[in-house]
């Protein structure tokens, strides 16, 4: 098989993987709770800092909408409180609470997951063969958008 059809097959495994998904990540959530990794990831996000509606949905690059609908779930859930921005009280800021607290620590163990599974994999490449296929991912990156 030419490389250039096994780059095309790859490229729509990770599509076919990912549908409906903000990120891909190795492996299987372990959280117990039923979420998408857009709301988890809001989970870890918010483990940082408050954000607002539209604060989230530029960090994961994502409509509006779609953070205002993942944000109704965990409110529902009892994952995130809201609360005023006390600088300006039309903003509203949410807030990590106790229960969402170890799903965000979950996500973001399954991101340090998924980059150790991709350094065992780079591990059995050399420094200069890594060097390649950094340099091919940017490229290649370049043209995808």
């Amino acid at each position: 098989m030419k490389v250039a059809n096994q780059i095309d097959e790859f490229l729509n495994s990770i599509l076919l993987i990912s549908e409906n998904q903000h990120e891909v990540l190795i492996g299987s959530c372990t959280s117990g709770f039923s979420l998408t990794n857009t709301q988890e990831h809001i989970l870890m996000l918010l483990s940082k800092d408050n954000y607002s509606n539209s604060e989230l949905a530029k960090l994961l690059n994502v409509s509006q909408a779609a953070v205002t609908k993942a944000v109704k779930q965990l409110l529902s859930f009892g994952m995130l409180e809201a609360l005023k921005d006390e600088k300006d009280a039309r903003i509203v800021l949410y807030r990590l609470t106790d229960l969402g607290r170890p799903v965000a620590e979950e996500h973001s163990h399954h991101h340090d997951h998924t980059l150790a599974v991709y350094d065992q994999v780079l591990s059995e490449f050399s420094q200069e063969e890594q060097m390649v296929i950094s340099k091919f991912l940017s490229r290649l990156l370049e043209d995808l958008r």
